[in-house]
């Protein structure tokens, strides 16, 4: 297994201990708007993470339209869940097919931007991962407003790993 696709387990391992805690909050919880974050909910902020996933691989990268996911058709974490399923394909034929060069540059439109973009697949691949991330931090966070107590969802050892299996 190549080095990216071994961070991308890890990866997955986190979200699926976000998923865990994230089926311990109420339902009109995940879905309520609350105030100061972009975004408004726990469920629009994982829509918003899985729309990056298919902006930069599928559209950006493999030139394939994009299947807008819209919040409101995603009810609770279990049908989030599935829409990460589709992700995580994505990602794998995104890194199998850039796995002999994630140097590779590709070319193609950015939204807001006049001109065309030569990124690199490692570029595409960090991208995606690190906005996970970066809106993780902003769920976990809604989630403590919201009064619930997020268990540890960034370091995730082995032990951890079997556990989430």
């Amino acid at each position: 297994m190549n080095v990216l696709k071994e961070q991308y387990e890890v990866i997955r391992y986190t979200r699926e201990s976000l998923f865990q805690f994230m089926e311990q909050i109420n339902g009109e919880d995940y879905v309520k708007g609350i105030e100061g974050f972009g975004w408004g909910s726990m469920r629009n902020l994982h829509v918003h993470v899985a729309d990056c996933y298919q902006a930069w691989l599928g559209h950006f990268a493999f030139k394939e339209d994009r299947n807008r996911i819209h919040p409101e058709t995603i009810a609770s974490v279990k049908e989030m869940r599935e829409v990460f399923l589709a992700m995580d394909r994505l990602v794998y034929r995104f890194l199998d097919t850039y796995e002999q060069d994630y140097r590779q540059k590709i070319i193609g439109h950015v939204p807001l931007q006049e001109k065309e973009e030569q990124l690199s697949a490692l570029w595409l691949f960090t991208h995606t991962i690190t906005h996970e991330f970066h809106h993780k931090g902003q769920v976990v966070s809604m989630a403590r407003q919201l009064g619930y107590t997020p268990t540890d969802t960034d370091l995730i050892t082995p032990a951890d790993q079997q556990a989430l299996l």
